[in-house]
């Protein structure tokens, strides 16, 4: 697909920098080079309920947790918006301080939304 492409073209990148930077230092070994810090420390999990998905994306940030664009503290149906915040009660809002999570969700009822949300970001 798309992301498996752009992966493959940036997994290229890294290694033509690699090599170019080798061959003006004479190192022979070619992944000396790679810095992570520089690289973006992230991670993408996704829930699935019946035929409703919902794919998180979390990385570094200040604790902001979106889905589809909105705040998770908006979540319709609102009588099922406990169950959306049961994994950051549970774990408490400390631990979601330090990370960004951007969720998208498609498919399924709104119930089956709820959960596979829920589940995404546990």
């Amino acid at each position: 697909g798309i992301n498996a492409e752009y992966g493959k073209q940036w997994y290229q990148r890294r290694v033509r920098e690699a090599v170019v930077s080798t061959q003006s230092t004479g190192n022979t070994n070619y992944f000396t080079k790679f810095n992570l810090s520089s690289m973006v420390k992230s991670v993408q999990v996704f829930g699935r309920k019946k035929t409703a998905t919902a794919v998180a994306f979390t990385k570094e940030g200040n604790g902001m947790i979106k889905v589809n664009g909105v705040p998770i503290d908006l979540i319709q149906p609102a009588t099922l918006r406990y169950k959306v915040l049961e994994p950051v009660l549970l774990l408490g809002k400390k631990r979601f301080e330090g990370v960004d999570v951007r969720i998208r969700c498609r498919g399924g009822g709104a119930t089956a939304r709820v959960y596979a949300i829920r589940q995404a970001l546990s």
